[in-house]
């Protein structure tokens, strides 16, 4: 049977330029979760990161072992920083001893991200892994336009988005490595009270800049029930939105290690193709893509994620390769052992 496909559901809005759902200490419910993502591009194209900050790290095998009791106990920043000769990865798992929160500061351990009227400054101290490599250095975006449209992601209440600053400009002034350089990224929140994995069986999501200077996004999630909801958005750059209609999807090529399912968006009589995979893991990837939306030629940054995948207990034993757990203080509830493993 045929999935049920409808737009996706609209929260209530908030007050103009007070996105209160984003703020860095609202609590989290147990077995919920918060993070806030960034991402952004050279001016060039050569360079790029995702930068994102949890609270009941989402992805986290340790908050899965743990029955995700405590969200605030599970906390990380995960920084990924790509380009032709200066790619590094880093994602430390903390606990709450290492974890600091006001409305415009999250700190966890070394690292922090402080937000001011109109810019978000992140002030990063990590070690990369598998190589133990330092990732330290600043990086301070500029909030020209703000947004506080949040959307119901799932049509049920329990997993939220809020696009805060779909556009933005972006100032890179790293150490370790050594890079500086200037380009357009993007700033939003997601926030939900139940596992992702609950609820979505996949979703894909997809982002790029216009010339206008508007910003297209299209947001995709197929639910465990059998339901499918599509949202595409036009972010324009005087902070108004608007739902646009839906293009047809394309599917993409699959992620060449995991082999990921993609897919996307593009104008009638038009194709989207990756030209990088960025990130090909387990149960999700993301993706630079070539593709097409009103009427001209866009870039989009683009991310898979399949939930039956990350469901699996031997995904799980995986990922603590990836993601290191160094907490100021640990027990074995708290911590999120597993049996034979230690995080």
């Amino acid at each position: 049977m045929a999935a049920n496909t409808a737009p996706m559901g609209l929260a209530s809005p908030l007050s103009a330029r007070k996105p209160d759902l984003s703020r860095f200490d609202r609590d989290v419910p147990a077995g919920g979760y918060a993070w806030w993502y960034f991402d952004a591009m050279s001016d060039d194209g050569a360079y790029g990161f995702t930068v994102i900050a949890f609270i009941g790290s989402v992805f986290s095998p340790y908050y899965a072992w743990s029955g995700r009791g405590r969200p605030r106990n599970h906390c990380a920043l995960n920084i990924a920083l790509y380009g032709p000769d200066r790619t590094r990865w880093a994602m430390t798992e903390r606990g709450a001893r290492d974890l600091h929160t006001t409305p415009d500061l999250f700190r966890v351990g070394p690292s922090e991200i402080q937000r001011g009227k109109d810019f978000i400054e992140i002030r990063i101290k990590e070690r990369a892994v598998p190589l133990p490599r330092r990732v330290e250095g600043t990086i301070r975006l500029s909030l020209d336009t703000l947004h506080d449209t949040i959307f119901d992601i799932a049509g049920n209440g329990r997993h939220d988005w809020q696009p805060i600053a779909p556009s933005a400009r972006v100032e890179v002034a790293l150490g370790a490595p050594d890079l500086n350089w200037t380009g357009t990224a993007y700033f939003d929140h997601n926030r939900g009270q139940v596992p992702l994995e609950d609820d979505f069986a996949y979703w894909d999501w997809a982002r790029g800049d216009l010339s206008s200077g508007d910003t297209v996004i299209f947001y995709n999630t197929d639910l465990r029930d059998g339901r499918r909801l599509r949202l595409s958005r036009l972010f324009r750059a005087d902070g108004s939105s608007l739902t646009i209609p839906d293009p047809p999807e394309t599917d993409l090529s699959r992620s060449a290690i995991f082999r990921i399912r993609r897919r996307t968006a593009a104008d009638p009589g038009h194709r989207a193709v990756v030209v990088r995979t960025l990130e090909d893991t387990p149960f999700y990837a993301r993706s630079l893509i070539n593709s097409h939306a009103r009427g001209e030629a866009v870039r989009l940054m683009h991310e898979s994620y399949v939930g039956g995948r990350f469901r699996s207990p031997i995904t799980k034993l995986m990922l603590p390769f990836r993601m290191p757990r160094r907490a100021a203080r640990r027990s074995r509830v708290d911590s999120g052992t597993s049996p034979g493993l230690r995080g």
